[in-house]
């Protein structure tokens, strides 16, 4: 099992670190970490992540990006208002050019070795953040990646895993069994397998109460998908308990000022990010047996980040090698 942390290359992740090579390995040394589950914003600077620390590339995604897909654009200009705004959210105005967005994505993962990639399956316009009334089902969600996917197989190398990440927006919830293996027994590729977040598996129940609560849950969730459970190859490791927050701002109307600013702050209070204290989350490492697990936290300083890496390692009483 290789203990990793997640990071990006943009700006704010590049000043966390100063930029610096010599101070990311400090902090991955002092945490004993395995490595990183990178995200490219942009280019790739292997002086300052450096091959032999990428495990994974979690690739770029859309909150919204089916109507794109479809070609509907009467819905688009709606959203979105002119031709410049669509290009500019998706890096194209066609299908193809936006494959060729992600082709670029999985060139760079390539290059710099990466073991697996992250995809999000999940699907919602701005204003359902908040309402929670959804204009496609997970089935529909669920059959446009398959599509997405299987025009991007050649782009991805046969000896990378590629790991479906659940979301608690339709598409990938993993509530479904049935729906887990549509996805996983219909995309071109034979290393497909699933990056279980703890924490957005969670917020689909907001009538939990604590840890412990949230890791029973997690448990009946992975148990009931039967052998695809055995698809799970990573772990997306934190917690998130923002059920009183769920119930209080559902069915609340999209604000009509600073909407982008407005939607970001609430996600975050719904996905939480918290490392687990409970040494209960080791029921979820034993029962999935995972080969990465990913520390993964929002952060707003070096010490918060190690603080909160220390915390969840301490949950599951990480010994020195």
């Amino acid at each position: 099992m290789l203990q990793l942390v997640n990071l990006s290359n943009y700006a704010s992740d590049l000043e966390l670190i100063h930029n610096n090579p010599v101070c990311l390995e400090a902090f991955l040394n002092h945490h004993h970490l395995d490595g990183l589950e990178m995200m490219f914003c942009d280019s790739w600077n292997p002086r300052v992540h450096k091959k032999q620390w990428i495990q994974g590339v979690h690739l770029r995604f859309w909150p919204n990006w089916l109507d794109f897909w479809r070609g509907d654009r009467e819905e688009l200009l709606r959203q979105f208002g002119s031709d410049a705004q669509i290009e500019a959210c998706y890096g194209a105005l066609t299908r193809e050019g936006w494959l060729n967005v992600y082709r670029e994505n999985l060139r760079i993962a390539k290059m710099a070795g990466a073991k697996y990639v992250v995809f999000h399956v999940s699907q919602t316009r701005i204003p359902e953040l908040f309402h929670w009334q959804f204009s496609f089902s997970d089935r529909q969600i669920i059959e446009a990646t398959i599509e997405v996917i299987n025009e991007l197989a050649q782009s991805i190398p046969g000896d990378m895993e590629l790991l479906f990440e659940n979301l608690w927006w339709p598409g990938l919830t993993l509530k479904d069994k049935e729906l887990t293996a549509l996805l996983l027994d219909s995309v071109k590729h034979p290393k497909a397998g699933i990056m279980l977040d703890i924490g957005h598996l969670m917020n689909t129940n907001p009538e939990l109460k604590d840890q412990d609560d949230g890791v029973d849950y997690v448990l009946k969730i992975v148990d009931n998908l039967e052998e695809y459970k055995h698809y799970i190859h990573g772990v997306h490791l934190h917690h998130s308990l923002s059920g009183n927050y769920i119930k209080q701002s559902r069915g609340t109307a999209m604000p009509q000022e600073d909407i982008l600013a407005a939607a970001m702050s609430h996600v975050l209070r719904i996905d939480e990010h918290l490392p687990f204290s409970s040494p209960c989350v080791k029921k979820i490492i034993n029962s999935v047996q995972p080969t990465y697990v990913v520390h993964e936290f929002m952060y707003t300083s070096i010490n918060d980040w190690s603080e909160k890496i220390r915390i969840q390692q301490q949950a599951l009483q990480y010994k020195e090698r």
